[in-house]
């Protein structure tokens, strides 16, 4: 185990063995709706209230994100007085995860709780707003979309659509996956079958993998029964969620292909433009908050997550072989340049993205990695 990983672990019993899995996977819903007639109805308008609907791509009580959506929309619900009430529905319960954004497209629901490089297939320039494999952390991205004009970017594209998208969620650096056996090179990487979404999962396909995406729920069934090799998801407080350790027992960090993931709030843009000023803000406002406090959850329960998975269940904590990351960063350039040569939307996001990238990274690398650095090789308490 490398000295970075060792340091993660600061012993505190607060976990149970499998605890959170077996809370959510039972009444998960992978492929169809278990919505009635009634929750497709037309939200409740009376008296200047509102009711609106949240779809989710989370099963119901998920570590993080899911917590999180439930949050948000009961932080808009409070600060509104009612005047507008957030209903949330989890995973498969309206439509299946995956269709979350479909479903404030065709009108099912006002709101949907998600990752935007989830649907990639509407417009790839969506990829550039969640986690993109060598690209800005979790703080540049925040710094992008928030001061840089990244905002306005992804307004544009998501104008075709009639959403508006906003940050909602933050889980950092992700874990980099769990494999059967040992990575000893490139050469390993070829017709493993992965899961994994976004550009990322074009960098790994660059790499030799066949790789799939599929929803939190789907993956521990497709790993027992062989369909997949490897999976990554997040990392631990959601994997030992998920119960990935049950399957494979090689723990690879960090992400490369993943330095932030971002979670967001799609809303039905006409709808949200309806409401008076005062709710806009209070939506606008209540998901910023719920950002960073997803980020302080994960920055808390990662590390108490990681120490279970190794005292308690044998995990081998491993990093990538430096052949992996040097032919994944070659790749993740080639997939982020062949943007450009798509769609106008697409290519203005992109260069965006780079130009951006050239000026937020200059503190991480100058200030923030030298500073790491030092703590972990000199520092005791």
């Amino acid at each position: 185990m490398t000295v970075f990983c060792q340091r993660l672990i600061d012993r505190r019993d607060i976990w149970e063995d499998d605890m959170q899995r077996r809370s959510f996977l039972g009444g998960l819903a992978t492929g169809s709706v278990a919505a009635s007639a009634t929750a497709l109805a037309t939200p409740a308008i009376a008296q200047n209230t509102q009711t609106w609907r949240m779809v989710t791509a989370w099963p119901k009580n998920f570590p993080g994100q899911g917590v999180g959506a439930q949050r948000l929309a009961d932080r808009i619900t409070q600060a509104s007085g009612g005047r507008l009430t957030i209903q949330v529905f989890s995973a498969g319960e309206l439509v299946p995860p995956l269709q979350s954004l479909d479903a404030v497209i065709d009108g099912n629901a006002e709101m949907s709780h998600g990752a935007s490089y989830y649907w990639q297939n509407k417009s790839a320039g969506l990829s550039l707003f969640s986690g993109v494999p060598y690209g800005m952390t979790s703080r540049e991205l925040s710094a992008w979309i928030r001061h840089m004009g990244g905002q306005q970017l992804w307004d544009d594209i998501y104008d075709q659509f009639g959403v508006q998208g906003f940050l909602a969620g933050d889980t950092g650096t992700q874990a980099g996956g769990w494999f059967r056996n040992e990575l000893t090179s490139v050469a390993d990487i070829q017709g493993l079958r992965f899961r994994t979404p976004g550009l990322g999962g074009t960098v790994w396909q660059q790499l030799g993998a066949s790789v799939t995406n599929m929803a939190a729920g789907e993956i521990f069934q497709a790993l027992q029964s062989g369909t997949l090799d490897a999976a990554e998801f997040v990392g631990p407080y959601n994997d030992l969620a998920l119960g990935f350790h049950q399957i494979a027992k090689n723990y690879y960090f960090p992400s490369f292909i993943e330095p932030a993931l971002t979670a967001e709030l799609a809303i039905d843009k006409s709808k949200y433009l309806a409401l008076p000023e005062d709710l806009q803000a209070i939506i606008r406002l209540a998901a910023q908050a719920e950002h960073d406090e997803i980020a302080s959850d994960f920055a808390a329960n990662d590390p108490r997550a990681l120490e279970t998975l190794i005292d308690d269940h044998g995990v081998q904590v491993r990093q990538f072989p430096e052949d992996i990351l040097e032919a994944g960063a070659k790749a993740a350039a080639e997939a982020i340049n062949s943007l450009r040569d798509g769609d106008e939307l697409t290519a203005r996001a992109v260069e965006g993205f780079i130009a951006a990238l050239a000026i937020v990274r200059r503190k991480t690398e100058l200030a923030e990695t030298p500073f790491v650095r030092a703590r972990e090789q000199y520092f005791k308490l």
